[in-house]
């Protein structure tokens, strides 16, 4: 098939790598601007961009879609399908009939479940047992489309987002593939969404990431997970602040006060209900270390506060 890709992270390199092994024709790539990346801002491709270019794909990073341009490029290369994997901007209306089997979306929930930017991250923060990733038919909404198909995937009690979201990536490739050719066949039967059933995800920020113990312990661990790799969760100890990269929860069998130290080995701390233990932490200007250590640095003992 003939498919026009559009999409710019690792997810989307991981979908446009399945489809090219898959024998599709990617007769363009459209992805977002080359940015400066790390500490000397050196100006990189986005990995789609990187994995078109390998294989003499013709790329397209426009700083709009609604110049009429890329209308015209869609008609003159005529595509079967568009397929967009994060790629970072909302279709205009006049883009998504123009190829024959229009415009799908791989979106990485159980739509109508987590609209939006981060789902796999809102997810893991609300203490999901699963989620998975939906192929849908694009309409002018957002993430509102008929849905094409679904594939499930349970989310692991311990599991990070960052951890989560590389599974995700690899069923999600494999699952596009599957419908890109069913809906080839024609043995696709798109079904309508439920609005009513509908939530947002939307994108994190770095205030969202803090908090404090007077929550229940098991809201504070999912709260962790689903806040690594990025911002990182952190608490205010000394007005400085400490990044919780992994946590347990933990019992509080005293009834001791949310914030108290119940232990140090491995640092046990109470919440609202129940209690958390700090596995590994980053002291504000510091390396990441075990709880213990950070603790022992700081000498707290049992019966502190924090």
């Amino acid at each position: 098939m003939k498919i026009l890709f559009m999409g710019t992270p690792d997810i989307a390199a991981q979908s446009l790598a399945a489809l090219i092994d898959a024998g599709h024709e990617i007769c363009a790539v459209y992805t977002r601007a080359d940015k400066p990346v790390g500490r000397k801002q050196v100006l990189t491709a986005p990995p789609v961009k990187q994995l078109a270019v390998q294989h003499g794909i013709p790329v397209y990073q426009p700083a709009t879609l609604r110049d009429g341009r890329a209308e015209e490029v869609f008609r003159t290369l005529v595509p079967d399908l568009v397929v967009v994997v994060a790629y970072g901007r909302i279709l205009p209306p006049e883009l998504l009939h123009i190829a024959r089997l229009g415009c799908i979306n791989l979106h990485v929930s159980l739509l109508p479940k987590y609209r939006g930017s981060a789902p796999i991250q809102w997810a893991v923060i609300h203490g999901d047992a699963e989620t998975g990733v939906t192929i849908m038919q694009m309409d002018e909404g957002c993430d509102t489309g008929d849905i094409l198909m679904v594939e499930k995937v349970p989310i692991g009690p311990e599991e990070t987002s960052g951890e989560l979201f590389d599974r995700v990536a690899a069923i999600g490739a494999k699952t596009l593939v599957r419908a890109v050719a069913l809906l080839d066949e024609g043995k696709l039967a798109p079904q309508k969404q439920d609005d009513s059933q509908a939530t947002q995800a939307p994108m994190l920020k770095k205030e969202m990431a803090r908090f404090a113990f007077d929550q229940p312990a098991a809201a504070l661990h999912d709260l962790i997970r689903g806040m690594n790799p990025w911002p990182v969760a952190f608490f205010e100890y000394g007005d400085k602040k400490v990044k919780v990269l992994a946590s347990r929860t933990a019992e509080n069998p005293s009834g001791a006060p949310a914030g108290a130290v119940l232990a140090t080995k491995p640092l046990t701390i109470a919440c609202a209900d129940g209690a958390l233990q700090l596995l590994q932490v980053t002291p504000e200007g510091g390396k990441p270390m075990d709880g213990t250590a950070w603790a022992a640095g700081r000498r707290l003992k049992a019966g502190d506060s924090l």
